[in-house]
């Protein structure tokens, strides 16, 4: 058996070091370090200052990765890849010198921000081509409908995550023996035992209508544009403000979500447990209940500003209603524009900071926005079968699983292309570098092993790694905007 690497994992690797240059192209860190060296190819300072040896490394990481991408285009005309894969890699293999004769005259001249920001739009173009040519390819080594899936593939807990479908947040499976197609409503559980057990059961009941898996993240994304506007000076009035009224903002979301689902619930296997679906909470007290979630959470926005409560409410109608009423019964796209649910707070956290809507929170929000699609379409492969018989025209059900599994690679490749524009406009730091290039190649790795195992347990693992990336680049975010 040959142990030489496959053309798809050259293609891979060759991806995540255009990446690297990307990245590091936009931070403000290698501006600086172009600045000291005053020179090219080789720099003018010694090499044991930091900035001189961040330029010289760059520029060596540059040869290596266009010496990667002949060995791949090499190795693709070798294998015979197909005609439109290698015609995406000689266009990056024309454009790439283009790439470096742009970066040798800024390095030489200082040349203006208008030219040095060309330099990353077509280092950013070459990674576009790239990954197309990484997403064909593995469509046509895997394209097939006919997958390798083990009927015993784990069914683990999905987890938290800012998805704009509230019947896939992670809720677990209930164990029953009925029909879970079947339009009939599961039995009411019996009343516990004794009052304070009754009370128990009945405060539990209401949180689960809040989704409570879907705050941490979604908390975390306000964070994250309250850094960005704020910095250090970020004050904890703001902090506690605008996170407690996305809390019950969120919960209100969801409690109408539940309310508007109901029917729908008590035909999926996964959320026929839900306490409307099996009459735990009356519809007209979980009206009430989202009514008065609504009214506080606008109430604690009011306190920040009018933007912040606006923004607040924009976001409860667009989920309760839009999404759920209008998008996700009606559309394949419904994943794709449901994603502004979740980029929503990333424009709350920065406006409840400034009072007005800017760029660094509209980049943000874009992330949130391009992440969504590459996060949730792993859930729709999973349950595939729940969504069927639901009605719910997901891209698995509508396109099958080969084009959701190429989707799910082009989003995320747009997610990465994202948060590299999001290091240019904010001037982020290292940190926040490391971690978009570190856990965003752990992001493809589990993308790359989808295509090729298709299975269940694959599909929930290339989930638990698009939670990983965005929660820890949203903590890089914090921590590189507030401490560093």
């Amino acid at each position: 058996m040959s142990r030489t690497p496959s053309f798809t994992s050259l293609l891979a690797a060759t991806v995540l070091g255009v990446y690297l240059l990307v990245v590091l192209g936009a931070t403000t860190a290698l501006a600086d370090a172009v600045a000291a060296c005053g020179a090219w190819p080789l720099c003018e300072g010694p090499a044991s200052d930091p900035d001189v040896a961040l330029a010289l490394g760059h520029r060596l990481l540059a040869v290596a990765v266009g010496l990667l991408g002949l060995v791949t285009a090499a190795v693709g005309v070798r294998d015979s890849a197909a005609r439109r894969v290698r015609a995406a890699l000689l266009f990056a293999g024309a454009v790439y010198p283009l790439q470096g004769g742009l970066g040798a005259f800024v390095a030489l001249t200082g040349a203006p921000a208008l030219l040095s920001g060309a330099h990353l739009a077509v280092g950013m173009t070459i990674f576009a081509s790239l990954a197309l040519a990484l997403a064909w390819q593995l469509e046509a080594e895997t394209g097939s409908e006919s997958a390798a899936a083990s009927p015993g593939d784990p069914d683990p807990d999905p987890g938290p995550g800012p998805d704009p479908d509230a019947t896939a947040t992670g809720e677990p499976t209930p164990s029953t023996d009925s029909d879970s197609g079947s339009n009939e409503a599961p039995p009411t559980p019996g009343r516990p035992d004794g009052p304070l057990a009754r009370l128990r059961a009945t405060v539990g009941a209401y949180f689960r209508l809040m989704k409570p898996r879907l705050m941490w993240l979604l908390c975390l994304v306000a964070s994250a544009g309250m850094a960005l506007a704020a910095g250090p000076a970020l004050d904890v009035r703001t902090i506690v403000l605008t996170l407690g009224g996305g809390v019950l903002a969120i919960g209100a979301s969801g409690t109408f979500n539940h309310v508007l689902e109901r029917d729908v619930d008590r035909k999926m296997a996964r959320t026929s447990d839900r306490p409307l679906a099996t009459h735990r909470v009356p519809v007209r007290n979980a009206l009430a209940f989202g009514a008065a979630l609504t009214v506080t959470a606008t109430a604690l926005f009011l306190q920040v500003n009018v933007l912040a409560a606006a923004l607040g409410v924009a976001a409860i109608v667009f989920y309760s209603v839009i999404y759920t009423l209008v998008l996700k019964p009606n559309t394949v796209q419904n994943t794709v524009l449901g994603g502004a649910a979740g980029a929503l707070p990333a424009l709350i956290g920065w406006v409840a900071v400034t009072g007005k809507i800017g760029l660094p929170g509209l980049a943000l929000a874009g992330v949130i926005f391009l992440w969504t699609p590459a996060h949730f379409y792993n859930l729709a492969l999973a349950y595939k079968e729940d969504y069927e018989r639901s009605g719910f025209p997901m891209m698995p059900v509508v396109r099958g699983e080969a084009e959701t599994r190429k989707h799910v690679l082009l989003y995320l490749a747009a997610t990465l292309l994202g948060a590299a524009a999001l290091a240019a406009v904010t001037g982020l730091g290292a940190l926040y570098a490391v971690t978009t290039v570190v856990l965003g190649g752990v992001f493809v790795w589990a993308v790359v092993r989808l295509h090729r195992e298709r299975t269940r347990g694959a599909a929930f693992r290339a989930f638990h790694a698009s939670n990983a990336y965005l929660g820890a680049l949203l903590l890089a975010v914090v921590i590189d905007a507030i401490a560093l």
